[in-house]
């Protein structure tokens, strides 16, 4: 697992980015040409990413899925059996809560929205995420206790083992599918929510979309966005990740 996180983030922006002008230092004086537009690629390819604009752009893309409507909440469960809620890493150790992990922003922002659906419809919710980086305690169980201690939410089940999103919706089947719940409301954010769809269908799931944390809206930046932004080059990483695997899992699932 750490090998393979460890070549991932070298392979994909902005590792290979950095990598490309490390060469581009490292041939300057053998290959300058090379070195010329490894170092151009390399700085441009960052500085595109640092734009709020390409950020917005790149999101529009990947956010195909409709966000629900707010008076659609209430009747969600004649729609579907279950709601399902996708993990989003932790933190480690935070002392302000007594040095336990918790769920990480992205997280928070898909289980307060999975509250909302789930006290309008009154549909159970199933959290679904694995252990991080291979210790305890899982994605699942710290976002059952926060939606049961934060947000007032009883969480019925609990995926525990997955590591990707495809393994989400296939340890999500065997929970669910032999219970006879085949339709459920799937929460992640708007740009995860191609892949998975897609992942959850394969898994024999009717699936009613419930995408959150929408990027390709207006994004509110002065200059039109187009002054480089430490927060938009992250949020480009995690689309263009995205990106990355909407591609790989048609190649090889």
């Amino acid at each position: 697992m750490a090998v393979r996180f460890f070549i991932k983030q070298w392979l994909m922006p902005p590792g290979i980015l950095f990598l490309l002008l490390l060469a581009a230092w490292w041939l300057r004086a053998r290959r300058p040409r090379l070195a010329a537009l490894c170092f151009v690629v390399g700085l441009a390819g960052l500085w595109l990413m640092s734009l709020p604009l390409v950020m917005q752009q790149t999101a529009r893309v990947l956010e195909t899925e409709p966000p629900l409507a707010v008076n659609d909440w209430a009747g969600l469960a004649s729609r579907a059996d279950a709601i399902v809620v996708l993990g989003a890493g932790r933190e480690r150790g935070d002392p302000a809560w007594g040095g336990s992990d918790q769920p990480t922003a992205i997280a928070l922002e898909r289980m307060r929205f999975a509250a909302r659906l789930a006290k309008a419809s009154g549909l159970p919710v199933l959290t679904s995420g694995g252990l991080h980086h291979g210790s305890p305690p899982s994605e699942a169980r710290l976002m059952a206790e926060c939606l049961r201690e934060d947000f007032g939410v009883e969480v019925k089940w609990r995926e525990e083992g997955s590591r990707t999103t495809w393994e989400n919706a296939q340890l999500s089947a065997r929970l669910l599918q032999p219970l006879g719940i085949r339709r459920v409301v799937v929460v992640t954010q708007a740009w995860h929510m191609q892949r998975s769809r897609w992942s959850f269908e394969q898994a024999g799931f009717q699936v009613v979309p419930a995408p959150v944390g929408f990027l390709g809206r207006d994004h509110a930046r002065p200059f039109a966005g187009l002054l480089p932004e430490s927060r938009a080059l992250w949020q480009s990483g995690q689309l263009l990740n995205e990106v990355a695997g909407l591609v790989g899992y048609r190649l090889f699932y």
